[in-house]
């Protein structure tokens, strides 16, 4: 597939927004141009496509609706491609951050989460096996879901008495414990959520019928949609003056 490239004038024809609207952007970082050697400003179609959408909403999408592969760009079938994809997005991530320690927390993250996709589920997939994981670096937002047995199942290999959704991410991301064997390991979600409340970084996780919120502090409540598997949408900003120095 050849790659269209836009020229400020129909990028900005493309989006619905002015010409000033999309310097603006490009200025602030909201939506960064590329430039020719000659310095002149453009898009790729397939950027405008990504900054149009809303990845979080594909996420849940695939996990809510029936069974089917996404997309190749967001589909991550084995392990190995998602280890892939995760270099691309420190290789992004560090072309828009200017602390080579903030991105490699970004990542660290994001990592954790999609590891656990594999770990968890391995061969005790329902129905897709692999994950869904995009990135909007204008948006600053990672979304990572997949099809799996969630974490209440999980759990309850090695941990039985846990009595729902809530409570098993209560303990997924307080207590060290492994779903992936009857063993006393397992600190992914704990060092997520101490890197998440030590920093920039915000978490979205769901599961089941429970979703818990990182930001300063970990939340935990039931929510109306059910969610077989796991979704989880990271949101970062801009670094802090300690990033900085």
């Amino acid at each position: 597939m050849s790659i269209i490239n836009l020229n400020m004038g129909k990028a900005a024809e493309y989006l619905g927004v002015s010409i000033d609207t999309l310097r603006r952007w490009d200025k602030t970082g909201k939506l960064p141009a590329n430039r020719t050697s000659g310095g002149h400003r453009y898009y790729s179609k397939l950027q405008l496509d990504l900054y149009k959408q809303d990845i979080f909403a594909l996420a849940k999408s695939w996990v809510l609706e029936k069974p089917l592969e996404p997309e190749d760009r967001f589909y991550c079938p084995t392990s190995m491609y998602f280890k892939g994809r995760l270099s691309k997005l420190q290789n992004d991530l560090s072309k828009t951050l200017r602390s080579e320690d903030y991105t490699a927390l970004i990542v660290a993250i994001t990592g954790e989460i999609g590891n656990n996709c594999f770990d968890h589920n391995l061969g005790n997939w329902p129905d897709i096996t692999g994950m869904f994981f995009a990135y909007d670096t204008n948006k600053k937002q990672i979304a990572i879901a997949d099809r799996g047995r969630g974490v209440l199942k999980t759990l309850r290999r090695v941990r039985p008495p846990i009595k729902n959704d809530s409570e098993a991410l209560k303990v997924a991301f307080t207590e060290r414990v492994s779903g992936r064997a009857p063993e006393a390991r397992g600190n992914g979600l704990k060092l997520v959520r101490k890197i998440v409340t030590s920093n920039p970084i915000h978490l979205n996780f769901y599961s089941g019928n429970a979703q818990t919120t990182i930001i300063n502090k970990m939340a935990i409540k039931e929510q109306d949609l059910y969610y077989n598997g796991c979704i989880a949408l990271v949101s970062y900003t801009k670094e802090t003056k300690k990033h900085d120095n």
